[in-house]
């Protein structure tokens, strides 16, 4: 990516079975919760770290997605200075992305088009309702 070349589903498996294999581990290990950021953009990228959950049924895997247009994307990418994603760079990522759809109940989607404070308040938001609501499931409640 660092060159200008958009990563291809062969470039991603590897590096997205390692994600969900440390995070799994971390959690082994005693840590309470893991936040994993990347670029999920299709289903099956989501699929290769749900699997985490299917392993361990302690394993609770929910996903945020960014929800944003393209052109807030590409201003807020030239916006960037000297980082290595550029316009073209976005637009395969759209090309290819595949927004969670109904079935995913694991997925929550925020609008992104705020400021970034309004972003991270809407994250949190996020995972302080699914915590919550997990916290719940797993009491019987």
């Amino acid at each position: 990516m660092g060159n200008g070349i958009p990563l291809n589903d062969a470039d991603r498996w590897s590096w997205l079975i390692l994600l969900r294999d440390v995070a799994s581990h971390k959690l082994h290990e005693g840590t309470e919760g893991v936040v994993v950021t990347c670029s999920a953009l299709k289903q099956r990228y989501r699929d290769v770290i749900r699997t985490a959950g299917y392993y361990d049924h302690n394993v609770l895997v929910h996903f945020i997605y960014l929800r944003a247009s393209a052109e807030l994307l590409h201003a807020r990418v030239r916006a960037r200075k000297g980082h290595y994603m550029k316009d073209d760079m976005v637009k395969s990522q759209l090309d290819v992305l595949e927004p969670p759809e109904k079935e995913e109940f694991d997925s929550l989607t925020i609008d992104v088009s705020g400021s970034i404070q309004d972003v991270q308040r809407l994250a949190f938001e996020a995972v302080y309702r699914v915590i919550v609501s997990d916290s719940m499931d797993s009491n019987g409640a």
